[in-house]
């Protein structure tokens, strides 16, 4: 690879690689150490293109999934079968992976500023900005962006576009998938939220078991499903439909009542 060697972004390829060993080697106790990660269907990963790959997750923390994801996958695609030890997977890591992030979120802070470098796609958001309801119309750059992502690699999104549990799947994601028409693969994690604290920089509590589910791509018919199809098959693949509110866990019920209560007394 040369020093100067770029991504699509713009992003040099040689800092990016040293970014991620680093964040990595700093990360690594937070899932395997402070707390333990079980993770399920690492041969998923080892079975994808190198290209045109969309993942979509349930949201639990700002930046703790997103971070749980580059380790699953790097140790996935070294032969880790649904464990991370051994960190050394991020030697060689995978470079062309990238993740949709909010770009105020992204721009608070140097160390949102350095995990930006290393693969965000920064959107705006049209239904809230700065803890305010908003409507707005969306960026064409931003789902340009996101197009260039999946010809380039792995793209990860979060398709609620918030941390709360069981808000509704945005539409626009629903969108890109039927336009790109990527591989499309489920993840749902948990624990995150009792782990680490709202932007999952800070650890709040040990000895959690997080989980990490990686599940089989879904089947959608491009030509046929509309986006109201797409958008309750997400629902489902992610354990976000409304069908799924009877077996929240009851730590998970209070954790969000806490968050609702300093919303309130915040804004």
């Amino acid at each position: 690879m040369g020093l100067l060697k770029r991504n699509p972004f713009g992003h040099i390829l040689f800092l990016k690689k040293w970014l991620i060993r680093i964040a990595g080697g700093m990360t690594h106790r937070r899932y395997r150490g402070f707390n333990k990660m079980h993770i399920e269907g690492s041969e998923i990963i080892r079975n994808l293109p190198d290209t045109n790959v969309l993942f979509i997750s349930n949201h639990q923390t700002y930046f703790a999934d997103v971070v749980a994801m580059f380790h699953v996958f790097n140790a996935s695609l070294k032969g880790r079968e649904d464990n991370i030890k051994n960190v050394g997977y991020l030697w060689e890591p995978k470079l062309n992976l990238y993740y949709v992030a909010a770009k105020e979120t992204m721009t608070e802070g140097l160390l949102p500023k350095v995990l930006s470098y290393a693969g965000a796609i920064t959107v705006e958001r049209t239904w809230r900005s700065k803890g305010e309801d908003v409507k707005r119309n969306v960026n064409p750059n931003d789902t340009e962006n996101i197009k260039v992502a999946l010809n380039d690699g792995w793209v990860i999104t979060f398709p609620q576009g918030t941390t709360r549990s069981f808000k509704p799947v945005r539409k626009g994601t629903a969108h890109i998938i039927l336009q790109h028409k990527p591989i499309v693969v489920p993840i749902v994690i948990d624990g995150f939220r009792r782990s680490f604290d709202r932007k999952g920089l800070r650890i709040k509590k040990k000895g959690i078991l997080q989980s990490f589910v990686i599940k089989e791509p879904l089947k959608i018919d491009y030509e046929n499903d509309s986006v109201e199809d797409v958008v309750e098959k997400i629902e489902y693949a992610i354990e976000q439909h409304p069908s799924f509110l009877k077996v929240i866990p009851a730590e998970e019920i209070e954790e969000q009542v806490k968050l609702n209560k300093e919303r309130q007394w915040r804004y």
